[in-house]
């Protein structure tokens, strides 16, 4: 799949292209849908979800209505909404990656997508509308590639909450129509650019309320948490990348990152993945598991 800059951009129409870290306590402002419009749905817009959806999807509109006034009462990575481990088998494990965007996250890590590739793994790989717009020739690369399952990383890389709850210093969406922004804008994106409608979402910072994790459910993704965070943000080294994924329960869902070349990241999931091989350990995408 070629993808030129254009053709992205033009999906995309408008998608934030922000910093990936809000200055804390400050929130970066409405993420507009796509085409820069107003946060109403078009009708072009509405026609993409009814053909590539299914069902049509709660409009903007709908969505304020239905979710004013309701409180959130929970808050934080795991609650309720939130898929944090896979059904069945103990040896199944999920590797997922994210690319956040915005200066300082917009690179590509192409050590460990060329590992992943050599060795046959699997991984979903959780992209921000930013992230896609400077990297338009590798997400074509990526979507092309089968061993691959492209995921929602929203627009502006906001925690997801109705009250503008902040995690590591970002400041949250405010209210139910900034959700369903900060969702539906790299959702319409991705469903012109792959032709489906992708199916999971993770959130920036992967933080949550209840009521998001609703609206989330209403737009037709389902929430991907994590199981172990593998590399903190791409902080670790490369040896404790390797013992966070090799600690892996049964089931488990790893978090990454594959924006920041030059970590331990690449490395580290490189030394974990041969033993977990040789143990039994068999590695899937989250759609081969999560109907």
């Amino acid at each position: 799949m070629a993808v030129s800059r254009r053709v992205v951009l033009t999906a995309l129409t408008g998608a934030t292209l922000t910093g990936c870290q809000a200055s804390p306590g400050t929130a970066p402002g409405p993420a507009r849908p796509p085409g820069g419009a107003a946060p109403v749905a078009s009708a072009r817009v509405a026609a993409v979800r009814r053909t590539a959806a299914g069902p049509t999807l709660p409009s903007r509109a709908r969505t304020v209505a239905r979710y004013a006034g309701v409180e959130p009462h929970a808050w934080g990575m795991s609650v309720p909404g939130v898929t944090t481990g896979l059904p069945g088998g103990r040896e199944l494990l999920a590797l997922t990656f994210d690319a956040c965007g915005g200066p300082g996250g917009s690179g590509y890590d192409a050590g460990l997508i060329g590992f992943l590739r050599a060795t046959r793994v699997p991984a979903t790989l959780f992209l921000n509308a930013r992230w896609i717009a400077a990297n338009p020739a590798r997400f074509g690369q990526l979507a092309a590639d089968p061993l691959f399952e492209i995921a929602n990383h929203g627009t502006a890389h906001r925690p997801l909450s109705v009250t503008g709850r902040a995690a590591y210093g970002i400041t949250g969406t405010r209210d139910a129509g900034e959700v369903y922004d900060e969702v539906e804008g790299t959702a319409t994106g991705l469903t012109r650019l792959l032709g489906h409608r992708p199916r999971f979402f993770r959130s920036g910072t992967a933080h949550y309320d209840d009521v998001a994790t609703r609206i989330v459910a209403d737009l037709g993704h389902r929430v991907a948490g994590f199981t172990v965070n593998g590399d903190a943000g791409a902080t670790l080294t490369a040896a404790q990348v390797r013992a966070q994924v090799e600690s892996a329960p049964p089931g488990a869902i790893v978090i990454a990152h594959m924006n920041h070349p030059g970590h331990g990241t690449a490395d580290g999931i490189a030394a974990a993945v041969p033993p977990l091989l040789a143990s039994g350990r068999r590695f899937v995408r989250l759609s081969d598991v999560l109907k």
